[in-house]
């Protein structure tokens, strides 16, 4: 399974030993069978939760417990960049 991650701001230092892309979001593929929820995620960068103010997969705000599949796009970010997040609803939905 592959998934792309994307760490804002301070996230970043929680990442060893992965090939980073420059620039800002930090972004890398995670490919690995035992992702199946965004806290595979979290754990497996020693990332703690408190840390984290939003997280977003395939553009859309998600929580902790999200699932994710092969592909998707994985978006977090810390405390410190806390955004004021509000989704609103196409009519068609």
């Amino acid at each position: 399974m592959s998934i792309l991650i994307k760490l804002y701001g301070n996230l970043r230092e929680n990442v060893k030993d992965v090939d980073l892309e420059e620039g800002l979001p930090v972004t890398f593929n995670v490919e690995d069978k035992n992702v199946h929820f965004v806290y595979d995620i979290v754990e497996k960068f020693a990332i703690r939760e408190e840390d984290i103010s939003h997280i977003f997969v395939n553009g859309k705000y998600s929580g902790i417990e999200k699932e994710i599949r092969d592909g998707d796009r994985v978006g977090l970010f810390p405390k410190n960049m806390a955004l004021i997040f509000v989704e609103i609803p196409l009519e068609s939905e």
